[in-house]
């Protein structure tokens, strides 16, 4: 999928959640969310991702820098992050992740994240995000865990084991509290 493309879904997340179902995501439309203090962010981020993977790192730094000092969002440019990325709040989020599926809702203050410090960026340090992952404001995934598709990780959770498809978890550290039934992405 190109860069193109994935910004446009990314805009039609936008428009589903801002009740605009139906609008149409355009290039024409894509210009005027550059003025959307919720998806300045996400468009940094897919710039300084394509720059970290056409090896123009010194530039893929300075967009993640601006994510950082404007929008409170420490995203790594080496994340992989699916289409369809929701951000409704950034202040005081990092991720740190190997890698996030498609159609991600990650509300504020989420940290994904190694447990130590992890300069080297070990992938196996790191969490792994399945598709349609809704992340509550405050919870942090730390280590190599894995979330599964469809996975909700509740408010100020700490998820430090793996979390299967389908489930709700919550608490201190994160349990299964809700078991979900085969549902659409949202």
């Amino acid at each position: 999928m190109s860069l193109r493309e994935t910004l446009l879904a990314d805009l039609g997340r936008q428009y589903y959640f801002s009740e605009q179902i139906g609008k149409n995501p355009t290039m024409w439309r894509l210009f005027f969310s550059l003025f959307s203090p919720r998806f300045v962010p996400v468009i940094l981020y897919r710039f300084s991702h394509s720059c970290y993977e056409l090896k123009l790192t010194p530039l893929a730094k300075m967009l993640a820098l601006i994510n950082f000092v404007v929008f409170g969002l420490e995203i790594a440019m080496r994340c992989k992050i699916g289409k369809g990325l929701y951000l409704p709040h950034t202040q005081g989020t990092v991720i740190g992740a190997v890698s996030i599926g498609e159609n991600a809702i990650i509300y504020h203050n989420v940290t994904f994240g190694a447990r130590e410090i992890d300069l080297g960026y070990s992938g196996s340090a790191r969490p792994v995000v399945g598709n349609n992952v809704i992340v509550g404001a405050g919870a942090k995934v730390l280590g190599g865990v894995v979330l599964g598709d469809g996975a909700r990780i509740a408010a100020n959770a700490v998820v430090i084991e793996d979390v299967p498809a389908g489930v709700t978890v919550a608490g201190i550290p994160a349990r299964i509290v809700k078991q979900h039934e085969a549902s659409k992405s949202v």
